[in-house]
């Protein structure tokens, strides 16, 4: 709407809840080609490199968090030289780091933290090793679940117990960022605090979200998605980065599950929701 573009009126959106899955994504792009759309809208980088190889011709825009070069989705940054190009949101290993470096100081006492993560996915493994790393830097334990399909994450998450872990952190993986809802809401049950890579999930339950905003992404990515459409080719697009962050803290969530936000980290955070 803010382009001046009316769904139904100058264009069509069919919405693929994929919920992370990478064959479920590669059956929808070859359907979505068959049906000869315009254009596909991808968020998050496995499906995107699923998307990517099941088609050959429907040009791609897409919204990731993993350096699109290393993907195989571009040749470069500045030229992609193929049909897909879009927004790269900053998701490095500092961020991790970053973010459990905020949840510690969220929970002085914090030990343990628990994640869940597709060990098949290669985005998600490398953001294992990087949390590692941090979580040893900070003499904190990381329990890692292994979950292969959204049904075992659900059923991980609700089997979890108050000994397994004093706060969940997030894991760069699709599949689970599909079930972050899910995740909060079973959290905030069991009085577990919850750390995500997107703030504006605090928004929505969580008790702190450190990451970029995803509204920022789609924003940006609308303008690449009505460039492609009004007959500029991806390739001569080049990918942009985002690389604003900002850390949001939900205080009615802290209240609920008995912690307090210290004001240190009020003070920092970006957006304080009461």
């Amino acid at each position: 709407m803010e382009l001046g573009y009316a769904e139904g009126k100058h264009y069509i959106l069919e919405i693929r809840d994929l919920r992370g899955d990478r064959k479920a994504a590669e059956e929808a792009g070859r359907s979505l080609e068959r049906e000869k759309v315009n254009l596909i809208y991808v968020i998050a980088t496995s499906p995107a490199i699923a998307v990517k190889r099941a088609t050959t011709e429907v040009p791609i825009v897409f919204g990731v968090g993993s350096d699109p070069v290393v993907a195989g989705l571009v040749e470069s940054f500045a030229k992609p030289g193929g049909r897909l190009t879009g927004v790269h949101y900053q998701q490095s290993a500092d961020l991790l780091a970053k973010r459990l470096e905020i949840l510690k100081a969220i929970l002085p006492s914090l030990r343990k933290v628990v994640t869940f993560y597709d060990p098949s996915n290669t985005t998600a493994m490398a953001a294992a090793v990087s949390a590692r790393e941090a979580a040893r830097q900070l003499q904190i334990d990381i329990v890692e679940r292994h979950v292969a399909s959204v049904e075992e994450l659900r059923l991980a998450v609700t089997a979890l117990k108050p000994q397994d872990a004093d706060a969940y952190f997030y894991t760069n993986d699709a599949m689970v960022a599909s079930q972050a809802q899910f995740i909060i809401d079973t959290a905030r049950a069991k009085k577990l605090p919850t750390m995500f890579a997107v703030s504006s999930l605090a928004a929505q339950g969580a008790l702190a979200g450190y990451g970029v905003n995803y509204y920022d992404v789609g924003r940006l990515a609308a303008k690449y998605v009505q460039r492609v459409l009004t007959g500029t080719s991806p390739q001569n697009l080049p990918v942009e980065s985002l690389s604003r962050v900002e850390l949001a803290v939900n205080l009615k969530t802290a209240r609920e599950i008995g912690i307090t936000i210290p004001p240190a980290v009020r003070l920092r955070a970006d957006e304080v929701i009461q």
